[in-house]
């Protein structure tokens, strides 16, 4: 939600023609290994929002920690109309 409402606040979220990759961080135990299932939350949401558009490229990435303890940080890079 923070990174759509980012998009929203720099270009408008009906400016957006596709996504083009997500990348997700997900703080996790070393033994853990389901972060793309974690990932997957974040793809279908963006689905749910820009439909076809929505479709993306995309990594999960486990990691240690992250700012602020939050447990997820993804990363959404987009195109947008000219």
């Amino acid at each position: 939600l923070n990174a759509l409402a980012a998009i929203d606040a720099l270009v408008g979220l009906d400016q957006v023609t596709r996504v083009v990759k997500v990348v997700g961080f997900v703080a996790s135990d070393p033994s853990f290994t389901e972060q793309a299932a974690v990932i997957n939350g974040a793809s279908d949401f963006l689905g749910e929002v820009f439909g076809e558009a929505g479709v993306h490229a995309r990594s999960a990435v486990g990691v240690a920690v992250l700012p602020k303890n939050s447990p997820v940080e993804i990363e959404v890079i987009v195109e947008i109309a000219e």
